[in-house]
């Protein structure tokens, strides 16, 4: 239900119905809001206001070089999510394309390290967790089993860096270590571990913007409603976080 009520089409819709039945009870500087909120949640509906809003959450990601950490730092990777139930430790089919990604990129980084460790994070409701199923896959890709940590009680960016915060990832939460996740991910997780009292740098796995590309960048499409309520869940997430933050 939080999926649909974050989805901009949803939302447009909602609004338009409450627009036509109040409108002559409404306010003329009210009518105007609502008449231009309505506009904006259908231009998230096409690519031009999804992309737009991608990357003003994209925008929010510390570079890389402002964050130095030594040589050797662990790798923590957080899981993008399952497809369906995993039904053994190989079965990696049941990894979402962006677990998949997080993960190349997190291998990726380990091989550029000196003796690092690669700490994989993530839980689920299903018997063989996220964090299993990719430790089974960074095996097949090379990585020595015992340079992989993985933590499998977690459901939550909260919760991955709250159950990581008190042993920290190979050393404690004074040794600093690499966070890799989406862009669109990685305000939030960043949040999170430094709130947690993690000492973690950035690393984007890959954008989800996409710029200009002919005429249907401005047309309606599934595929860019799913990317703004990706983005919109994000926002709604940090808001959340800060909370949490200041209580």
């Amino acid at each position: 239900m939080s999926h649909l009520l974050l989805s901009p089409l949803t939302l447009s819709i909602l609004l338009g119905l409450a627009l036509w039945l109040g409108w002559r009870r409404l306010p003329f500087s009210l009518r105007v809001a609502g008449v231009l909120s309505w506009l904006i949640l259908l231009a998230l509906c096409a690519p031009v206001g999804a992309n737009a809003l991608v990357a003003a959450v994209e925008g929010g990601v510390p570079a890389a070089g402002d964050c130095p950490v030594p040589a050797g730092a662990p790798v923590i990777v957080l899981s993008g999510g399952l497809e369906r139930r995993p039904y053994a430790a190989d079965d990696y089919a049941a990894l979402n394309p962006e677990s998949w990604r997080r993960l190349h990129a997190g291998v990726g980084l380990w091989r550029r390290q000196a003796d690092a460790r690669l700490v994989l994070v993530g839980g689920g409701p299903y018997p063989i967790k996220e964090a299993q199923v990719m430790a089974d896959l960074a095996r097949a890709w090379g990585v020595p089993p015992d340079r992989i940590d993985v933590e499998t009680m977690s459901l939550t960016t909260w919760e991955n860096a709250a159950l990581l915060a008190d042993a920290g990832p190979a050393g404690g939460a004074e040794t600093p270590a690499w966070l890799v996740t989406s862009a669109l991910h990685l305000p939030r997780a960043l949040m999170a571990f430094r709130t947690a009292g993690l000492h973690v740098c950035p690393r984007a796995s890959g954008s989800d913007y996409v710029g200009p590309d002919g005429f249907g960048y401005f047309v309606p499409q599934a595929s860019a409603i799913a990317k703004s309520q990706r983005a919109l869940h994000e926002l709604v997430g940090q808001g959340a976080y800060r909370y949490r933050t200041r209580r």
